[in-house]
């Protein structure tokens, strides 16, 4: 039974979601870090998602049984009864939103709120059925993680967080796109208004192209704005570049393929981003450290 809760919380959302806040909060860190800080920020924070999850599993009940990606969840099955998951829901929820409370800040508490809500209620009960832009909508709550982690140390909503949320967004729009592409007759067969169902792959390919090309360009600000060195910015213009590439290279062979290999890659990138951004303050001590080395040290 415990495996069906655990499901229904999608576990693979939550940890996806785990790394992106664990590397705003190292971001915001520079390795002074306070570890129970950082256990409560990201117990609070997965708590919080598995809510938000599990009143969209509700919620989606019916359209999941109509999509091959979804028909094997938990509430379509009837592993666990409606009630039961409105209460999974609700209570950890609760228990997500206090341990923001105790232990972060109330910054860090608003911005939890505001991703919940417009996931659930924006996003799973106003667009997702009925507006192409769902996928613009969804991409504000899916932000909100990294920007939480970052505020969580900082205690403000500065220039570092709104580039994340605005580094976030930009790289779950072509993400999402290229899992519609994938999955094209599941989204098709439950309805779903989803650009490349809307307006077809080619021109869903100049939309990627430009949130592409958008996303590296946000990227690079935290290097304009001193939050990283030189070495993230040169890492992340050619892993941009080659996210470009692949959604340039020509898809007319097999379009799922193509379509899984730009998902994969974009899992790739927002790793390596989050990892360059986790640990670059460590290049940053290690050249100011060979600055400050006397000359002859250096002979």
């Amino acid at each position: 039974m415990l495996k069906h809760y655990l499901s229904l919380s999608k576990p693979g959302i939550i940890c996806g979601n785990l790394i992106a806040a664990a590397a705003g909060f190292f971001l915001a860190a520079k390795g002074q870090i306070d570890w129970s800080l950082f256990i409560a920020t990201m117990l609070g924070i997965a708590t919080v998602i598995a809510s938000g999850c599990a009143f969209n599993n509700y919620v989606d009940q019916d359209i999941d049984s109509l999509m091959r990606r979804t028909q094997n969840r938990v509430l379509v099955l009837g592993l666990i009864s409606p009630s039961h998951a409105i209460i999974f829901a609700s209570v950890t929820g609760i228990i997500g939103f206090l341990l923001l409370a105790i232990y972060t800040n109330w910054v860090t508490v608003s911005l939890g709120i505001l991703g919940f809500m417009i996931y659930v209620v924006l996003y799973t009960l106003a667009y997702k059925r009925t507006s192409v832009h769902a996928t613009a909508v969804g991409s504000l709550s899916g932000a909100c993680p990294p920007v939480i982690g970052y505020c969580a140390v900082t205690n403000q909503f500065d220039s570092g967080a709104v580039i994340l949320l605005i580094v976030f967004c930009l790289w779950q729009i072509p993400h999402s796109y290229a899992i519609a592409i994938y999955r094209f007759q599941d989204y098709q067969r439950a309805g779903i208004p989803v650009l490349p169902l809307e307006a077809g792959t080619q021109r869903t390919k100049y939309h990627m192209i430009a949130y592409i090309i958008a996303f590296i360009l946000v990227c690079l600000l935290l290097t304009r704005e001193d939050y990283t060195s030189l070495f993230y910015a040169v890492s992340m213009t050619a892993l941009g570049a080659y996210w470009v590439r692949i959604v340039l290279k020509n898809n007319q062979g097999d379009e799922q393929a193509w379509a899984k290999k730009l998902f994969v890659f974009s899992i790739v990138i927002i790793c390596c981003f989050s990892l360059l951004i986790s640990t670059d303050f460590l290049l940053q001590d290690m050249i100011a450290s060979a600055l400050n080395t006397p000359t002859h040290a250096l002979l």
